[in-house]
């Protein structure tokens, strides 16, 4: 009866968890079956908790609830009772009451197995890490009431994923483990790719996921395969690639939020702004508010030389944060890109205040102040400029035309030499211009 029980309701358990368990545990994690605790003593008191277990197994909680308590009234230190005590709260999704009873297991029979693993596996889908992987560590060093190696590893299997973050290494021990007593699946496959990406081995990290997406799992795990694979291929700006792997998984499911980011971003460092764009409309559609969007897609206006389009996403971005350095950087250079210098200036200057060692913005405040004649502020900035990035042509321009604008004949001398020195014939106009100057200050200065 019992091990029957315990086969039937294999996977009711952890099903009914909610869905951040995902987050910790492979999705679709189930208890493993024959999770058996050990039995009572005595053929009358076996029975009763057999009755129970059976109820327990047709989906009859509270019945098997009243069983259970009044078997643990005659037997309060029985492991196995709160064990199924724990199974039937649980599976009515009281997670505190489940792992009480847990608990209670633990204390009866500190090396009960299943109600180690049960714990573990809870905590682990509620957050609590570190308890989760002293319980199933707890787990991995003791032996299951019957053979169960799904169970042993299962308890390895989600160390791994516990372990995959902070110590990728030590997550693949725990892999190895459960790889050791139990046969590969797909999950294996793509918790192995994610445990060879996060040690760094690009390598064998797209081996396996390109291994996985070539099985065609199930849809979960091609998106997630996708996205990881899509991932590594950004990381090494194989942007093309990427692309052709993310468009691959959006037939699937083309209302994916990773997904649809990962495109944009694929597009957009690979110059494709204006494919961007709709991606980026969706991503807004799907995420109304989320600001990494907003400012992905007026950056990507900006890009294709649409500063109208893109003024409005800033504005909105900057109403409600208007302290945000970064954005206000970018909202004065799109400034610039529309060729409304006084509100660049503006806006940039507000930007160097909140983060005087963005040398970007200081370089863009130096360029609209010369646009707007004001040459001591451009001087200023340029100044600052210099303290945090190497001196370009186009600095040294400006510093130039600031200088002779000032009047200071051999500063700005020396600026344009140094600006048709470094430039060699790339602004073919400033040149031109430069070496004008040169020839009249020339004349000026005799």
């Amino acid at each position: 009866m019992k091990t029957r029980f315990y086969a039937t309701i294999a996977g009711v358990l952890f099903a009914a968890l909610p869905a951040c368990a995902q987050y910790h545990l492979p999705p679709g994690t189930q208890m493993p079956p024959a999770a058996q605790p050990p039995a009572p003593e005595g053929g009358a008191a076996a029975s009763e908790l057999d009755a129970a277990e059976n109820q327990i197994a047709q989906g009859k909680y509270q019945a098997a609830r009243a069983e259970v308590e009044k078997y643990l009234q005659a037997h309060p230190a029985d492991a196995r009772a709160h064990f199924d005590l724990g199974y039937v709260e649980q599976a009515q999704n009281q997670a505190a009451q489940a792992a009480a009873e847990y608990r209670k297991a633990i204390a009866a029979d500190p090396k009960q197995f299943e109600s180690r693993l049960a714990l573990g596996l809870m905590l682990a889908q509620q957050g609590k890490d570190a308890e989760a992987r002293r319980q199933l560590q707890q787990a991995t060093q003791l032996t299951p009431a019957t053979p169960n190696f799904a169970g042993q590893a299962q308890a390895f299997r989600a160390l791994a994923e516990l372990d995959l973050a902070t110590d990728p290494a030590q997550a693949k021990q725990a892999l190895l483990s459960a790889l050791k007593i139990s046969p590969q699946t797909p999950r294996d496959l793509l918790l192995t790719a994610e445990i060879a990406d996060a040690e760094g081995d690009s390598g064998t990290a797209e081996t396996a996921y390109r291994r996985l997406l070539a099985i065609q799992p199930p849809a979960e795990l091609a998106l997630q395969a996708a996205a990881g694979l899509s991932h590594l291929l950004l990381q090494q700006k194989r942007y093309a690639e990427a692309e052709s792997v993310i468009r691959s998984a959006l037939k699937q499911e083309p209302n994916d939020v990773s997904l649809n980011a990962q495109l944009a971003t694929a597009l957009i460092a690979d110059g494709k702004n204006d494919q961007a764009l709709p991606v980026l409309d969706t991503l807004r559609r799907l995420k109304p508010g989320d600001t990494a969007v907003d400012e992905m897609l007026a950056d990507a206006y900006a890009e294709i030389g649409q500063p109208a389009k893109a003024e409005p996403l800033y504005a909105e971005m900057l109403r409600a944060q208007p302290a945000n350095a970064g954005w206000l950087a970018d909202q004065g250079r799109n400034f610039i890109l529309a060729h409304q210098f006084p509100q660049a200036q503006q806006a940039l200057e507000r930007a160097v205040q909140l983060n005087p060692t963005d040398g970007e913005a200081w370089a863009g405040l130096a360029f609209a102040a010369t646009k707007n004649k004001q040459y001591p502020a451009a001087l200023k900035a340029l100044s600052m400029r210099a303290k945090y990035l190497p001196e370009t042509p186009a600095s040294y321009f400006l510093w130039a035309i600031s200088y002779d604008n000032l009047h200071q004949v051999r500063l700005a001398q020396e600026y344009y030499r140094k600006f048709l020195a470094s430039d060699q014939g790339k602004l073919r106009d400033e040149e031109w211009q430069a070496k004008q100057r040169l020839v009249i200050l020339g004349r000026e200065s005799r």
